[in-house]
């Protein structure tokens, strides 16, 4: 059973699902299909609170909408009790793999921390190997299905861990081999990148690509040092960089905003936002604004220049997909295909590809939109 598909959305006549996709924030514990944790967590002697997995789904979704980061956090003490082992790993990044492009994405990058997976007795490289596995045997799963679609790793240290220089430097060890590029996650509040500068040191002296999650349960400052400790090419949510504009004056649809010096230059220098507009209202990271989709900083954002890219964050606590947040901005805020489009081409002209790869990711879904 996978990851449900919430029907297939509409928009200008047109399947959303068809159209192609980028992906660059999904991780890949926030993404296992129901059936597959009990599957699982038979094999492990893992306890789960729902024996169906429909209800189990349903518990997932209740115990996510907190409104609290920390809390959503805990559910995935269940996700990564069932990914210890190798064939535990290698089935979940191939159906990852396979789940994306029956949403229809064409690239995308996994999120998930390696030092979160060595209860089974694996070494940090053997469970970056067993991922790697799974990902490949899903992009051959779907070759053969008729479809293409490529995924790469961002190899994750938890922010909250002293293990960030180990983390960095498995990552370099696995380029070329499926990594694309570096995160940090977990519990944002209180752990700054300032912390880990040592390994986004080592990082920029490999000239090795940094995403940062910063800016969804801390504001200004863990932006900002994301920028200047981490480095980082794209900001994980990155939501609250909304806290940095001001608006001076609201006539109507027409917005006058004054920038704030972060703003400016998030905005100018076309830093990629990664924003998961379901799991921001779920956090709270967008509580400053309202508790609907409709008060969500998006669309000023987009209207504003801002590079926002769309993303899932987690599918299984969110229980959605690319094409589900794609229709519920569609629906929130009158977007038409050409926008939809429009958040495409950010996330493949901030995917961590070469130039040429990337240049093709956005051929691909030129075509794809114009069909």
């Amino acid at each position: 059973m996978a990851i449900e598909q919430h029907g297939d959305a509409q928009l200008e006549g047109v399947s959303i699902r068809s159209l192609p996709k980028v992906s660059l924030h999904d991780h890949l514990d926030g993404a296992l299909r129901p059936q597959t944790i009990i599957e699982l967590a038979d094999e492990a002697g893992v306890e789960v609170p729902e024996a169906a997995a429909d209800d189990l789904a349903d518990w997932f979704e209740d115990q996510s909408d907190s409104g609290s980061l920390v809390e959503y956090l805990k559910t995935f003490d269940l996700t990564i009790a069932v990914m210890q082992t190798r064939e535990g790993l290698r089935r979940v990044a191939k159906e990852f793999v396979e789940d994306l492009a029956a949403d229809g994405v064409i690239y995308g990058e996994v999120r998930w921390a390696p030092e979160q997976h060595l209860g089974g007795g694996l070494s940090l490289d053997e469970v970056v190997e067993a991922v790697q596995e799974g990902i490949e045997e899903g992009e051959d799963a779907v070759e053969s299905g008729g479809r293409d679609i490529r995924v790469g790793q961002l190899i994750t240290a938890m922010r909250h861990t002293d293990r960030s220089l180990e983390i960095a430097e498995l990552a370099v060890r696995h380029r070329g081999r499926g990594a694309v590029g570096f995160d940090i996650a977990g519990p944002e509040a209180g752990f700054p990148p300032s912390n880990h500068r040592a390994a986004f040191d080592h990082l920029a002296s490999a000239f090795f690509p940094v995403t940062v999650h910063a800016g969804e349960a801390a504001g200004l400052d863990s932006i900002r040092s994301a920028l200047v400790d981490g480095r980082a090419l794209r900001l994980g949510h990155g939501v609250r960089i909304a806290e940095d504009l001001d608006i001076v004056e609201q006539k109507g649809e027409e917005v006058q905003v004054r920038f704030g010096d972060l703003a400016r230059w998030v905005r100018d220098r076309e830093i990629p936002l990664e924003l998961s507009p379901s799991s921001n209202l779920q956090t709270g990271a967008v509580a400053a604004w309202g508790t609907q989709l409709e008060d969500h900083p998006f669309d000023l954002l987009y209207q504003l220049g801002f590079a926002v890219t769309v993303n899932v964050d987690n599918r299984t606590m969110s229980r959605t997909s690319l094409t589900r947040e794609l229709s519920l901005l569609a629906d929130a805020f009158e977007y038409t295909l050409d926008d939809l489009e429009a958040f495409q081409l950010n996330a493949a002209a901030a995917a961590f590809l070469t130039i040429e790869e990337r240049e093709e990711l956005i051929e691909l879904i030129g075509e794809g939109f114009s069909a």
